[in-house]
């Protein structure tokens, strides 16, 4: 039986202030060397993408970078070319940061990942 629409659990999306601080600085650059309309439009890309996690968090995949050191409690979705990283803990969704992927990302998801938990 396939459930209904009402039936779907639905998680709760939840920002940390890193992934907030992410999406203003992806903000104020695309504004800056770019137009405020293509901000706007960027933004609102990546927040819809985030809250796309309440009906189904568990599609994204342990971010490779995490994988080698054998961290496996955060997932990640694409909105290219940005890499939304996150957590579930319980009914719960945390969006950890939300990072350019054409950037060398090793070290700073460690830092940043570990230094929230």
């Amino acid at each position: 039986m396939i459930p209904s629409r009402r039936n779907v659990l639905k998680y709760k999306i939840n920002f940390t202030s890193s992934a907030e601080d992410d999406l203003f600085e992806i903000y104020k650059y695309v504004f800056i060397n770019d137009s405020e309309h293509s901000a706007e439009k960027i933004f609102n890309k990546l927040y819809k993408k985030c809250l796309t996690l309440k009906q189904n968090p568990f599609r994204g995949h342990i971010p490779p970078e995490l994988k080698l050191i054998d961290i496996k409690d955060f997932l990640e979705i694409h909105s290219n070319p940005y890499r939304i990283i996150y957590q579930i803990l319980g009914k719960e969704i945390f969006i950890h940061c939300i990072l350019d992927g054409r950037r060398e990302l090793s070290f700073l998801l460690k830092e940043r990942l570990l230094r929230e938990v």
